[in-house]
């Protein structure tokens, strides 16, 4: 349907959702071996460490930075998976699209040696979807979901706080002032 309307639209598998696949693994590898610990009664060294391992290092605090460089030397999964993503960073810095392809090749071959079975999965995931990643260089790494993500979570969470209005008419106006970001008007509301 979408390619008779408009035959010259180029589909891309972006930035934003493939990290968000990375993210989504590295959590899983993190909470199975949270469970182990506590499965053999060991101190769990990744409790509150989500954040440290699916946020950015350039968006950690100095705090975080300080306890994700002492996470680093553990020798653990979810250590091995996030350094696996932060491997994988590097494939958007490429400007040849040749160049960023066999980098893509390896770095697939090189966690389908691994036992880390979710990032395993991504790898898989690229694999199959390899056309798709690869037409991100065609639009020169321009085009990201991200911002339109970002909206449609907004609009989410209107929606979630604007369960029980009574009208669809108060939710289009909330929704109006939450992505508008519209002042609050200064008269009184009248409720029905």
């Amino acid at each position: 349907m979408i390619r008779k309307k408009a035959p010259n639209a180029l589909n891309i598998l972006d930035r934003f959702h493939i990290m968000r696949k990375f993210n989504e693994a590295i959590d899983e590898v993190r909470r199975g071996e949270a469970k182990l610990f506590k499965a053999q009664k060991q101190e769990n060294v990744l409790e509150k460490g989500r954040w440290l391992l699916l946020k950015r290092p350039e968006n950690l605090s100095e705090k975080q930075t300080a306890r994700l460089g002492e996470l680093l030397k553990l020798n653990l999964s979810s250590i091995k998976a996030y350094l696996m993503r932060e491997d994988f960073q590097r494939f958007w810095d490429y400007k040849i699209p040749a160049a960023a392809e066999k980098f893509l090749d390896n770095w697939v071959t090189r966690t389908l040696q691994t036992d880390l079975e979710p990032m395993k999965k991504v790898a898989r995931m690229l694999r199959d979807h390899k056309p798709l990643i690869m037409n991100w260089f065609k639009a020169k790494g321009r085009l990201s979901s991200g911002a339109v993500e970002g909206l449609n979570l907004k609009a989410k969470l209107t929606i979630r706080k604007a369960y029980g209005f009574k009208s669809l008419e108060c939710l289009k106006i909330a929704l109006y002032h939450t992505l508008g970001d519209l002042p609050e008007p200064l008269c009184n509301h009248k409720f029905c």
